[in-house]
């Protein structure tokens, strides 16, 4: 077997592992479930939109899709701001104890524990304060694991721009917050997107929490409504394989947003 078509089997196996399970969900969402469930087949022969339409006017996958969008912008732009600043206090001043080195591992310690350990002592947090089944406890909660996770990625970042140009920045008259705004932070921005691609996926697609914390379609989030499509007796997969679709677009179209800054970002910091 030539090296050239050993390429292209290699290719081509390669993309149907990747494509193969893109096409199903999608060839699912637009069959009828008795095709799916009895038939079994490869295509669907009569295409329809009404698992879409089903989603939005019996299943209330509005409601969930907006809550989770305003969940994660929310939960996501918080830890943003204050892991980034977090990051750069780490970085630039000195901590007693000296503990600029473990700082960051230990944040990154936090968010690693296995979610289920805190679920409970979270859950009683909000019950006691009164955010069960609401946005604001939902966005508390991922703001909590977000901002962990954004300073011990935002260190690294930080870490790779010279302090020089704060120093110059400062002698020229500007302020320590004004150089970290306008000098630092723009040059980190590669970084910042980085971290928040991470940060929507793993709040966007999180599930454990929104089971526990929610309970009703004002604040339940698109992976917990998507579960109740799931019955006793009877699966709604075709709404499912629609819910699917839909939720992918837009994890699809942020990435494709600010995919310019997300390579330049893998190029640097804490994924080099």
């Amino acid at each position: 077997m030539s090296t050239r078509l050993a390429r292209i089997l290699t290719t081509i196996f390669v993309l149907a592992v990747v494509l193969l399970p893109i096409y199903w969900l999608v060839s699912t969402s637009l069959k009828p479930n008795r095709e799916i469930t009895q038939e079994g087949t490869l295509y669907p022969h009569v295409p329809t939109l009404d698992n879409y339409v089903r989603l939005f006017t019996e299943k209330q996958f509005g409601s969930y899709l907006t809550n989770s969008l305003v969940v994660t912008f929310f939960s996501v732009a918080i830890a943003l701001v204050v892991g980034a600043m977090g990051a750069y206090a780490i970085v630039r001043f000195r901590l007693p104890f000296a503990m600029e080195g473990k700082v960051g591992l230990f944040l990154l310690t936090l968010r690693i524990i296995p979610p289920v350990v805190i679920l409970i002592p979270v859950y009683l947090l909000m019950l006691s304060l009164g955010l069960l089944d609401t946005w604001l406890g939902l966005i508390a909660t991922y703001t909590a694991f977000n901002v962990t996770f954004c300073v011990w990625m935002m260190e690294s970042f930080f870490r790779e721009i010279p302090v020089d140009l704060e120093e110059a920045a400062m002698v020229d008259g500007d302020s320590r917050f004004g150089a970290f705004r306008r000098i630092t932070l723009p040059l980190a921005a590669p970084g910042l997107a980085a971290t928040a691609i991470f940060a929507v996926l793993v709040t966007f697609n999180e599930f454990l929490f929104a089971l526990a914390l929610t309970a009703t379609p004002r604040a339940m989030t698109m992976p917990r409504g998507t579960a109740t499509l799931i019955g006793r007796i009877d699966t709604d997969w075709a709404s499912m394989a629609a819910a699917g679709v839909i939720g992918a677009l837009p994890i699809v179209f942020f990435a494709l947003l600010v995919q310019r800054h997300l390579v330049r970002g893998l190029t640097m910091g804490a994924v080099k």
